[in-house]
């Protein structure tokens, strides 16, 4: 399905038309103060974000985003603008990678038109974003409350005023803290245009429950082609929404050379610390594996789900008293005591 899309290239990151789908986020530190910015891009480009997004709420910040095109950052940036059509005008002379903005709040037409000749000047796509709080009168009176259709017709009205400016380089984002109403507007959008899509549930909540509506609701549209790009968004540090986002795309096998991980839930039979050795595996090995496949690694508390019920894992272990069996496809290849178990099957797993 998302073949049939168009394709945006971000820097050097590509966006619908069949690539992969990417993992975004955004700084949550003064956009004056360069070197936290320049930190936390660095951190989160580290753990895998793809795509970095970063407010800019004065002229004074887009001074900022000069000064990171100029560094050694490479992960694609993105601006985010509201209002004032001469900061998205500087981001642009800067080399931005992506300019965020709702033309319906930007101003009167020329500004607008400004803005596009520039992104058009500098190769810069453009995302239109809307949520419920950024809706026209017009349409919720139309309406009578941010639906979904209210919030697809609105972004609709926004690309038109691009298309008018002949300018398609174009990424829609549709974002509601309601998970059914984000869901049910992408789809009505991914069956009105062509133009790459963004989602992401906004004001999602903690990172447990952000977390939950996120899967729900960003799940439930990659699992139906719909989504180029996705933002886990949290109340809670960026480099948490960039794991969650990578562990939902390795959960629908969507991650590339990811690893999908499963493990069971621990019984009677038990008698390793299969929960200790999983959180371990997750917070300290999972990170550090670079396998040049996607693999299913298996985690299993016994040899009944060892072997036998995790057999199509491509690697697993298996507990018993102390120690764990080390298997491949259901075959057993070697035992190990539990102290070492983890680092064995790291090692194993670098070399697959």
């Amino acid at each position: 399905m998302k073949n049939n899309r168009k394709q945006v290239r971000v820097g050097g990151i590509y966006i619908g038309g069949g690539a992969p789908v990417t993992v975004q986020s955004m700084t949550n530190v003064d956009s004056h103060d360069f070197g936290a910015v320049y930190a936390q891009i660095s951190a989160l480009a580290a753990a895998g974000c793809d795509i970095v997004r970063l407010a800019v709420p004065d002229i004074e910040a887009a001074d900022t985003v000069a000064a990171l095109k100029k560094s050694d950052i490479t992960v694609p940036l993105v601006a985010d603008i509201h209002f004032d059509y001469k900061i998205a005008l500087a981001c642009a002379a800067a080399g931005v990678d992506k300019i965020r903005i709702n033309p319906g709040n930007i101003g009167e037409r020329y500004k607008v038109a400004e803005v596009v000749a520039a992104c058009r000047d500098g190769g810069i796509p453009i995302r239109i974003g809307v949520n419920g709080g950024s809706l026209k009168r017009e349409i919720l009176n139309k309406y009578g409350a941010p639906t979904a259709e209210a919030l697809a017709e609105s972004a609709m009205e926004h690309v038109h005023i691009l298309e008018e400016l002949n300018f398609s380089d174009i990424v829609i984002s549709i974002k509601s803290s309601d998970v059914r109403t984000m869901i049910n507007a992408n789809r009505i959008l991914h069956g009105t245009c062509d133009y790459p899509l963004h989602i992401g549930v906004t004001e999602a909540g903690s990172a447990h429950m952000g977390t939950l509506k996120s899967a729900v609701g960003i799940g439930s549209l990659l699992c139906d082609g719909i989504g180029d790009t996705i933002r886990v968004s949290l109340t809670a540090d960026p480099l948490l929404e960039v794991k969650e986002g990578r562990a939902l795309l390795s959960a629908l096998g969507l991650g590339g050379g990811a690893i999908d991980v499963v493990s069971c839930p621990t019984c009677g039979r038990t008698k390793i610390d299969l929960i200790g050795l999983s959180a371990r595996f997750e917070e300290e090995i999972l990170p550090s594996l670079r396998p040049s496949r996607r693999l299913k690694v298996a985690l299993m508390g016994c040899a009944v789900n060892g072997p036998g019920e995790a057999r199509e894992a491509d690697i697993g272990i298996a507990g018993g008293v102390g120690e764990a069996l080390l298997f491949k496809k259901g075959e057993i290849v070697g035992k190990y005591p539990e102290d070492r178990i983890l680092e064995v099957l790291r090692d194993e797993i670098n070399r697959m």
